[in-house]
Formats: structure tokens, C-alpha cells, sequence
């Protein structure tokens, strides 16, 4: 640093890398660490990447405004404070920003509600060159604490060590794999959840998901990764996270939405998207005007529930599509009856949106003598160029039904795109496979952006 600094005993500084870029701090040459107000102070992390989330209140007169912190642990350290009692602190880094110039200092987390200043700070983070005027304050430029309330942009969002959780049944599968992977990489924590394996106290003052006998800690972020045979626990388990206050990167309501087939082509079919002509019934009279309504054999028949495409059954003739829809009625099962694309040519294409905007697509094919082009059903895939409609289609379809992700699976047909069903919880591997991409990263970068720093206490609790 060539350029001398001169601080006064209380100056504005700003901690950019914790989200907190105004906080009026009071320099302290007698004390030797920098201290930071912080409460609700939970470590987490792992032995070998220790971390730790806590919670600071800028503005003394304010506590409304919470700016939720966290940051790698660098210690724990006996901490003697003015009053001479001593205190176990966790103490991490952090750049410090005062007077256009920033250096790292060590900051130990500690409640400082009844001081009147947020933040000591200490001798030790008096670098060369700077230098403190004990009879004058604010010899820098001052700050204010609306910049607590300015709106919050990606460019503005402060990466932060984030705790997050996959809800899944399956945590060995190869897209929590990569997910672990990507937010790892990223200087993230990744707790898998069993979903079968949560139950939850309701309640309106302290609402809890509980796991293997104790409350489960707070998270940043959750990915809901609810299989199928889980959708109707797995919401439910989804919607407790969002009443506690934890960004759901797929919320329980559009989660639900795209796994009822019929509501989402319901849906989507008012927002004039284009999709095969499908008919649903209840009656067994009605066998033959669901056939009408699809153009007649060949058909497509599957069940509300399918996934990975079990459950999906093609009729080539009007005989075989009456006996199939019967048996299918015959068992209680609700289903759907769809035309049969044939231009398609049993492939179809996996457009893969992330934040509203599509980040890999890829083409699936069936292999010889099947239809169903899933991955599953020994499809085969590839990268494909998708069309601007069938972009803006894919894109359009994750924004009708409320999905942050999304795996949107497109026809392409004669008249245009025709989406066959949105999935709201995507496989990684053949879309990696097929794109070369890293969208896993990409999927732990948008939660990045999305997961809050800054927010008002009484919105949170809403």
C-alpha cells in the first residue's frame, strides 16, 4: 500500500464478502482482535472445512434488517473483552473495505447488541500504512445503512459458504452425485435427507423437520430431488422447509403441479402451449369418444403417475387402444390418452431450464422396436440445436408451472413444438453425457444467486 490512511475512532467500513457493505465500527487500539456483533451462531461443515452461519443486525436502531452471514472458520480463540470476561469465539476472515482500499482481517463473532457499535475494530487489523486519530472520527467517506435496501441483483449478490440439502431417497444416484460435487467445489456443505426418513413438528411459533431422533439444523438452501412413489409425503416435508423460512430451489406447490400430468397439461394447455391432443375420462362408456378425441389409433396411454417412461403404453390399433384403456379402467388407475406423434420418429428432446433459462438440450432417441426415448427404456442420446420456439417454449412451460428447474420434454411435430410433460426433478446424467456441459454447477450457481443475504426479520417469520 503506498497511500497512508488515517482512521478516526469511529469510522464507516464495509465487510463485502459477508454482505454487509456499511457498518459504523469504532476503532480500538487497545484491544487487540476486531470483533463482530452475531447471533444465532451455528457452526457446520466438516473437520477438514469448517464453517460457520450467524446472523447480524447493521443498524442498532433497526433490528428488523438481518443480514445473514457465514464464512470458513479459522479458529476458536479465548477472547477477553473490556469488561475482563474472557470468551470461546469462532474467528474467521474477511477483507475489509474502508476509504477505497480493502485488506484481509481476522473478525471473532460475538453479541454486541447492548454496545453501541456492531464492530470493534482491533490493533491487529491495522495494516501498514494506516494509522488512527484518536481525537477525530469519520475521516473517511460515510456510509449509509440503505444499502441494506437497495434492490439485490445477481452482480450484487455476495457469495457465501452455503448449507444445503438434497431431499432424496436416493443419495449415492449419479445427479446427487454431481450436485455434491459442484457445490463442494464451490466451497459449499451438502447434507443428504432420506425424504421417508423427516417427520416435522407443525406448529406456528417454531415449525421443525425432525431426523433420526433431533431437529434438523437450519439450511440455506434445500433441492428437493422427491421421487415419485414420495411425491405426496415428500411435498409435505418440502412445504414445512418453506414455513421454516429455507429457499426451496423447486417449491412443493409446482413440484405437485407437474407431477399431476392432468392439471399441468391442463395448465399449460390455457397458456395456449402447444402439446399431443390428449382426452381423459372416468366412465367405461367413454372408451370410444376418447379415441375420437385423439384421431384414433395409434395412441398413446399413460398413467398420471409415470415416470421415467413406466406406465407409458402405445396402442397401434383402435382394438388394442379399447382393450388397454378398459383394462386400465378396470384397475382403478387414472390415465391419459394422447394422439401419437409419428413425424417424431420416437425421438424426442430434453430441454433442461435452470432460472429461466435453458442450459443444455439434448435429443433422446428410442432404441429399435421401442417408442419411449427415456434414458431408462434404453434410449440413446445427443446434443441437439434447438429452434427459438422451441426454446421460448421449454422456457415458457418452467415459468407457467412456478419450476426453478425444470426438464421439459418437447416434440417436435409437424405444427410445432408439443410438449409431452415437465419434470420437476430432472436427471443430470444423460444431459452431462450428451451437452459436455456442467449443469450441476450451474444449477448450484443459480441457488447462489437466489439463496438471501439481506432481509427484514418480519418477512421472514411471515
Amino acid at each position: 500500500m503506498s497511500d497512508n490512511l488515517s482512521l478516526g475512532w469511529e469510522e464507516w467500513v464495509g465487510l463485502p464478502g459477508l454482505a454487509l457493505p456499511a457498518i459504523k465500527a469504532k476503532v480500538d487500539t487497545g484491544a487487540r482482535t476486531s470483533a463482530l456483533h452475531a447471533v444465532a451462531v451455528e457452526p457446520f461443515g466438516t473437520e477438514k472445512n469448517p464453517q460457520v452461519r450467524f446472523i447480524m443486525h447493521p443498524d442498532p436502531a433497526d433490528p428488523s434488517i438481518e443480514v445473514i452471514c457465514s464464512a470458513k472458520v479459522i479458529d476458536r480463540r479465548n477472547v477477553t473483552s473490556s469488561n475482563g470476561t474472557a470468551e470461546l469465539r469462532y474467528v474467521i476472515a474477511s477483507d475489509i473495505h474502508v476509504g477505497g482500499r480493502s485488506w484481509p482481517i481476522e473478525i471473532s463473532l460475538t453479541n454486541r447488541e447492548t454496545m453501541g457499535y456492531r464492530m470493534l475494530l482491533g490493533r491487529s487489523a491495522l495494516t501498514e500504512g494506516v494509522s488512527v486519530v484518536p481525537g477525530e472520527s469519520f475521516q473517511q467517506p460515510l456510509l449509509d445503512y440503505a444499502a441494506y435496501k437497495k434492490r439485490r441483483t445477481k452482480k450484487t449478490t455476495t457469495k457465501r459458504p452455503l448449507r444445503i440439502g438434497i431431499l432424496t431417497q436416493a443419495p449415492n444416484n449419479y445427479s446427487n452425485r454431481r450436485m455434491i460435487e459442484a457445490a463442494e467445489a464451490r466451497g459449499h456443505v451438502v447434507d443428504c435427507i432420506h425424504t421417508s426418513r423427516c417427520y416435522m413438528s407443525i406448529n406456528a411459533h417454531k415449525p421443525e423437520v425432525h431426523y433420526d431422533g433431533k431437529a434438523l439444523p437450519r439450511y440455506d438452501a434445500v433441492i428437493p430431488r422427491v421421487g415419485s412413489s414420495m411425491t405426496f409425503y415428500g411435498m409435505a416435508v418440502v412445504r414445512q422447509f418453506e414455513a421454516m423460512g429455507v429457499y426451496c430451489l423447486n417449491k412443493a406447490g409446482p413440484i405437485g403441479q407437474s407431477r399431476d400430468k392432468l392439471l399441468a397439461h391442463q395448465v399449460l394447455a390455457a397458456h395456449r402451449l402447444g402439446m399431443p391432443t390428449t382426452a381423459f375420462a372416468k366412465s367405461s362408456h367413454d372408451t370410444k369418444g376418447i379415441l375420437d378425441l385423439v384421431g384414433g389409433a395409434p395412441v398413446v396411454v399413460k398413467l398420471l403417475e409415470s415416470t421415467q417412461g413406466k406406465g407409458v403404453v402405445l396402442a397401434d390399433t383402435r382394438k388394442a387402444a379399447s382393450a388397454l384403456v378398459d383394462a386400465f379402467r378396470g384397475l382403478n388407475a387414472h390415465f391419459l390418452v394422447q394422439e401419437f406423434v409419428k413425424e417424431a420418429g420416437g425421438s424426442d428432446l430434453r430441454c433442461f431450464v435452470v432460472g429461466g433459462k435453458v442450459v443444455g438440450a439434448m435429443m433422446r432417441t428410442a432404441q429399435a422396436g421401442e417408442f419411449r426415448s427415456n434414458v431408462h427404456q434404453g434410449g440413446t442420446v445427443k446434443k441437439v440445436r434447438l429452434t427459438k420456439e422451441e426454446r421460448r417454449t421449454a422456457i415458457k412451460a418452467a415459468r407457467i408451472l412456478k419450476l426453478n428447474v425444470a426438464g421439459v420434454d418437447i416434440l417436435r411435430s409437424d405444427t410445432g413444438p408439443k410438449i409431452l410433460e415437465v419434470n420437476s426433478s430432472p436427471g443430470l446424467q444423460g444431459i452431462e453425457d450428451a451437452t459436455d456441459k456442467d449443469i450441476a454447477g450451474a444449477i448450484i450457481e443459480y441457488i447462489e444467486t437466489s439463496v438471501p443475504n439481506i432481509l427484514r426479520a418480519s418477512a421472514a417469520r411471515a
